[in-house]
């Protein structure tokens, strides 16, 4: 994989002038890229809801936890990566890690649509808490936004996803008054997980991870605010 220095003013500079990481780290950069897909992050915010939060889902049967978190994962998780997979199979984009602009743009207008429908139909649902309907619009305005900002430049989709994450979590404690300062502190851990592990094997300049960061954390402010 071909990779770029990043210098002060943040662009990218030749991947023969960065500083090679042992091959330790860059297997665990590659580790927490995969676990830490931004895939997967509604899924995984959505089961501490669920399993975890004393009681945003209290009172729920947990057969229909089950199934909730399985529209989620399909929607969210499950649909993007099929129709990215459907794509490359098609020919319409040569990898499915979407190095280039050109190659997200069709993806990310399948993942709007996907976005979209999901938090459409948690809104229509009874008893789910606000912040988690929020959390939902957010995810799919960062999408959109991310989508737009690929016009012009390409922003990394796990700094997107890091940057909901915090946010999200940000918000439970100075927004909801929640009691989940350990688990904020645990969102900004692997926040810098994300991005550190980006800057490490990923061709992304700092401006785009700081971007992506920036577009994820705004967009759930954005909903928190709607």
């Amino acid at each position: 994989m071909n990779t770029t220095i990043i210098n002060e003013a943040g662009n990218g500079l030749p991947g023969a002038q960065r500083h090679p990481q042992p091959a330790v780290i860059r297997f665990a950069a590659h580790f927490f890229s995969y676990l830490f897909h931004p895939l997967f992050i509604p899924l995984y915010v959505t089961a501490f809801l669920f399993y975890i939060h004393p009681y945003a889902f209290a009172g729920f049967p947990p057969n229909k936890k089950g199934f909730l978190l399985v529209a989620v994962f399909f929607s969210t998780a499950f649909l993007p990566s099929f129709s990215v997979l459907l794509m490359k199979l098609l020919g319409f984009v040569k990898s499915i890690f979407l190095r280039t602009q050109k190659e997200r743009i069709i993806p990310y207008a399948a993942a709007i649509i996907f976005y979209f429908w999901i938090w459409y139909v948690f809104r229509n649902l009874s008893n789910i808490p606000d912040y988690f309907v929020d959390f939902l619009l957010g995810s799919f305005l960062a999408v959109c936004t991310a989508w737009m900002f690929n016009i012009n430049s390409k922003v990394s989709m796990h700094a997107t996803g890091a940057g909901g994450l915090l946010m999200f979590f940000l918000i439970q404690v100075l927004g909801y008054h929640e009691s989940t300062a350990l688990y904020l502190s645990i969102a900004i851990l692997i926040a810098g997980i994300i991005c550190t592990s980006r800057f490490i094997v990923s061709d992304h300049t700092q401006r785009e991870i700081y971007s992506g960061l920036l577009i994820g954390m705004l967009s759930q402010l954005i909903a928190w605010w709607i």
